[in-house]
């Protein structure tokens, strides 16, 4: 049996840190391995990534093409079917804030779509913001009702 005692790094995985600026005979005293002045010297010297010196920058020099969604996506919490088996009782009424407050969402004010992962063997009258096809079926096929609010 391993105790934590036992425990520790494998083989060769763990290194000594190199002590710079101790001294000219470490091989690492005076400038500690920096070279002389110039701005990557300096404590938080470099520039940032993808800085071309001032050239105009590859990112902003070719052209954007295509159709991006965020702005106009329709954003859901999901909900599986097999969730709503365990939570809920027979012939419960589920909209969101029966949702929340049984803690399967995080939000209100976010709508909710319900999707048909496992099994439904319980009539539910549902009120969600979606549902997929295959859940519509899996919930009157159960005996449910679906609403979409």
């Amino acid at each position: 049996m391993i105790t934590l005692q036992d425990l520790h790094p494998a083989k060769g995985s763990t290194h000594k840190a190199k002590r710079l600026g101790q001294g000219i005979g470490s091989g690492t005293g005076k400038t500690s391995g920096k070279g002389h002045k110039g701005d990557k010297s300096r404590t938080g010297g470099g520039v940032r990534p993808g800085f071309e010196g001032g050239q105009m920058p590859l990112t902003r020099r070719t052209p954007k093409r295509g159709f991006n969604n965020y702005r106009f996506a329709k954003v859901f919490q999901p909900v599986n079917l097999d969730v709503l088996e365990k939570k809920f009782e027979a012939g419960a009424e589920i909209d969101t804030e029966a949702l929340f407050n049984a803690r399967i969402i995080r939000k209100k004010n976010i709508p909710v779509k319900i999707l048909a992962n496992g099994d439904l063997s319980k009539a539910f009258k549902i009120k969600a913001g979606a549902f997929s096809a295959e859940a519509i079926k899996k919930i009157e096929a159960a005996g449910g009702t679906h609403e979409v609010a």
